[in-house]
């Protein structure tokens, strides 16, 4: 299994587009990733339009056509319209 972590900080007054990009993508995700075992975003308590997407497969090659997908290609426009600087990704291997 390989975790994937990606901390998302966005432009203000972008909330609510990029969140609804990110709902149609998480829905595409699961509806077309069997690999995919969980797509979340989440929003920051602490941190001011930061969000972090909690991410699990069952291994790299679901993995590898999460990003080869035509779905995440197309929510990349919706998404980098919105972002306040470069996704912080950590990659993290399943242990139990």
């Amino acid at each position: 299994m390989i975790g994937v972590v990606a901390t998302i900080r966005i432009q203000d007054g972008k909330a609510a587009e990029f969140e609804a990009v990110f709902r149609s993508l998480s829905a595409a995700v699961r509806a077309n990733e069997p690999g995919n075992i969980c797509y979340q975003l989440t929003r920051s308590k602490t941190e001011a339009n930061t969000y972090k997407v909690l991410e699990l497969y069952a291994d790299a090659d679901a993995l590898k056509a999460h990003g080869a997908s035509d779905h995440f290609k197309a929510a990349g426009p919706g998404i980098g319209a919105c972002l306040a600087g470069r996704p912080e990704i950590e990659y993290l291997d399943g242990v139990a």
